[in-house]
């Protein structure tokens, strides 16, 4: 463990997701006493996409932005909403320069699968629909997010090319959830990493899924073609139970003969990321923009 990380560890609240209600109460004060980021330069609205039910946004417009990203916040599918990912969203687009969409999809077990997706794509069409209004160009538009937000993403990605929806120039994937069968050695040995582990993600998983069998675009790794898709930003931490499925996915991308980058963070854990103190989360933070940067430039 990287020790500026693991320093942190006995300070890391206990969630327990089988009471999503206190999970998300606790997160939002975590949140909550989370640095201001800082805003300006900037324009952020929060607007309402019309679907079924409507779906709230957060828009995040740096000055001169061209490109943009469906941004799709972690917390298991349980937990998260726009102002818990705020630090975050308002980083991301000071870093990039690009238009960040924040999305409050439906959470789980309320809401449980497809919700999140409907939502999430239901906001990629939106965008691709209003690229004039948000003065952003239709062709570099991007998919991303953290965690469960990660795998939204990807699954985002999957829908648009089944379903010949609107192109997508990049899917940036970060700690993704992408397998309910937790048969990785990583998932099946990580049973007590600080923030994430089994039991945890076992329990998001069955609020997410519901009654509902597991299907690609609930659990992208079940895919079995992952051909055609956007090329791809994947950043996995050493000490998460998702690490062997996302690099399992890495490389059937590119197999697929899709484009990826792929960084494996050594003494990092689920969600360490967010320790912004540490100089393996600084250099963490730094990639990701600049991965999504690099792939909406011209």
């Amino acid at each position: 463990m990287d020790p500026e990380l693991e320093v942190f560890i006995p300070f890391l609240p206990k969630d327990d997701w089988t009471d999503p209600v206190a999970a998300r109460k606790s997160y939002a004060e975590l949140a909550a006493a989370r640095q201001a980021p800082d805003t300006a330069g900037m324009e952020i609205e929060d607007r309402t996409v019309p679907a079924d039910p409507d779906v709230p946004v957060r828009i995040y417009r740096p000055h001169q932005a061209q490109g943009a990203v469906v941004w799709l916040h972690g917390g298991g599918w349980v937990m998260g909403n726009l102002d818990t990912e705020h630090p975050w969203a308002a980083r991301l687009a000071a870093g990039s320069g690009a238009v960040v969409i924040s999305v409050d999809y439906r959470l789980s077990p309320e809401h449980p699968f497809p919700a999140a997706l409907d939502d999430a794509y239901a906001v990629l069409t939106w965008t691709a629909e209003h690229a004039a209004e948000l003065a952003i160009d239709p062709a570099r538009i991007a998919v991303g997010g953290h965690s469960a937000g990660a795998g939204l993403a990807a699954a985002v990605a999957l829908r648009a090319r089944d379903q010949q929806g609107p192109p997508i120039r990049f899917q940036l994937l970060n700690e993704a959830g992408l397998d309910d069968r937790q048969e990785t050695w990583s998932a099946r040995n990580f049973t007590d990493t600080p923030w994430m582990y089994r039991d945890k993600i076992s329990a998001s998983w069955r609020h997410y899924l519901g009654s509902a069998p597991a299907s690609p675009y609930a659990a992208p790794a079940r895919a079995a073609d992952l051909s055609g898709l956007p090329p791809a930003y994947i950043a996995t931490a050493e000490f998460d139970p998702n690490r062997d499925e996302d690099i399992a996915y890495a490389l059937r991308l590119l197999q697929a003969g899709v484009s990826v980058e792929l960084h494996q963070w050594p003494g990092t854990f689920h969600g360490s990321q967010a320790i912004l103190s540490a100089e393996v989360s600084q250099r963490q933070g730094a990639e990701l923009v600049a991965a999504l940067r690099r792939a909406l430039a011209e």
